[in-house]
């Protein structure tokens, strides 16, 4: 299989774009070269996600695109990995025979296998959950990401069960990878040229690993990674709210590493909805870590998810949704209108009226998108650190983000890239920050 090319095609969360760059990994070991040209490889793969409405239509247009692509072309090994995949399964061949493998997400391990082994026109799925196998293999894996920016999954699954959730049934029981395994990662990517890490999981605030009777938890690896030099920044996602423990709201004072930004997850301001949507956590719950994280540093900003219109949701649940927004001034906050997924119990549940869901989900993203603009506009004029990842494509600038993760762009020079360097911002508007980097000046 010699300088055969591969191409993947990554939808979805950070997660499974962390799990496409160690598919990258693994095949290069069969002499397969990463290709950016969609139309030009021999395998082809869909990391699919399952989270958003209608994902697995997507999955069947993508198809026919790549259909079209190779029309007059050599098929190539076509691939359906991900969250659809482990939900769909061998529904999947029956309705397209044009896709040749099926790859849940606990079965990367076994990518090279099925590669090796692959005949044509014989179809080939693995769907089972072998987390703990398929992070052994990949252990023994190198992450060649050379990025600025990385991801690193130290925990997959979920024993939460929200009742509109679908990832127990698409990525397992929760799972935490051996402390010493995530270090070596780690390591290996600052090795790389890494300078800012962003730990993973679909819990990953519930990371617990056991280990001669000292049970190892988030905040022991941001501690540990904080002592690395080369290493600037340490940030985490997607946490729960039950999970945020005093040891890891204390991280925010030990390590100066982690960035004063908390994405954390509240989905609905009412504790009617969130007792239905099976949160098990309320708004004071919310509320009380909200005030613990702004005593220790009240320069942190909190980001969330909301989800609108969920069933049941009466006009005050959605007013108390929306003078949390108002409270707590979410920003870079993800909503969306309740989309029932497969197999989960909200997708039994009567939906509420879709032009009544609409025009709450019009007045809650409004006002995210203002509070947004509100804290852009507050940084102009303003001198802030950037943490410079790349030169822009078609264009002498250069792209970065603040402590906030929020876009900056700028005049700079490649000697700049990887460093931590300060920016002042001469304007922006609801998603970036526009700057000019100020000479002769070193981050803090």
């Amino acid at each position: 299989m010699l300088n055969k090319k591969i191409f993947i095609k990554t939808f979805g969360c950070q997660m499974n774009e962390y799990d496409s760059n160690r598919i990258y990994d693994s095949v290069s070991k069969l002499g397969f070269v990463k290709t950016s040209n969609q139309s030009n490889a021999d395998c082809y793969i869909l990391n699919t996600c399952h989270i958003r409405d209608k994902a697995k239509e997507k999955v069947y247009h993508e198809i026919g695109r790549v259909k079209k692509l190779y029309k007059n072309k050599k098929k190539p090994i076509m691939i359906i990995a991900g969250c659809v995949a482990q939900a769909e399964n061998e529904e999947m061949f029956k309705r397209e025979p044009y896709i040749d493998i099926i790859l849940g997400p606990q079965s990367y391990h076994k990518v090279n296998n099925l590669l090796t082994e692959h005949i044509v026109n014989q179809k080939q799925e693995e769907t089972e959950f072998d987390t703990i196998s398929k992070f052994g293999y990949f252990d023994q894996v190198k992450n060649n990401n050379n990025k600025i920016s990385a991801f690193l999954t130290i925990q997959e699954g979920c024993d939460k069960f929200c009742h509109f959730c679908v990832v127990p049934y698409t990525r397992g029981p929760e799972y935490s990878r051996p402390f010493k395994k995530i270090i070596a990662e780690a390591e290996q990517l600052i090795e790389n040229g890494v300078k800012e890490i962003t730990l993973l999981g679909q819990n990953v605030n519930a990371y617990s690993y056991l280990e001669n009777n000292k049970e190892y938890r988030l905040s022991h690896i941001i501690n540990y990674l904080n002592q690395y030099s080369e290493l600037v920044r340490i940030r985490y996602t997607t946490s729960h709210p039950r999970d945020m423990t005093e040891d890891l709201i204390e991280c925010y004072s030990s390590s100066q590493k982690l960035m004063p930004f908390v994405h954390l997850p509240i989905q609905s301001g009412s504790n009617r909805m969130l007792e239905l949507m099976n949160r098990k956590h309320t708004v004071d719950d919310y509320l009380d870590i909200y005030e613990r994280l702004k005593e220790i540093n009240e320069d942190i900003e909190f980001s969330s998810d909301f989800i609108i219109g969920y069933p049941g949701e009466t006009q005050k649940d959605f007013e108390e949704t929306f003078q949390l927004i108002k409270e707590i001034k979410f920003i870079n906050s993800f909503s969306f209108i309740f989309s029932p997924r497969p197999g989960t119990i909200a997708s039994k549940l009567d939906m509420i009226d879709k032009s009544i869901a609409k025009e709450r989900l019009t007045l809650i993203q409004e006002k995210l998108f203002s509070n947004q603009i509100e804290i852009n506009k507050s940084m102009e004029n303003q001198i802030i650190d950037v943490l410079v990842e790349n030169k822009m494509e078609k264009q002498n600038k250069f792209f970065g983000r603040n402590k906030y993760i929020t876009p900056v762009i700028f005049d700079g020079n490649d000697n700049q890239i990887g460093k931590n360097i300060k920016v002042k911002i001469q304007n922006s508007n609801q998603n970036t920050l526009f700057g000019s980097v100020i000479k002769n000046m070193k981050a803090a």
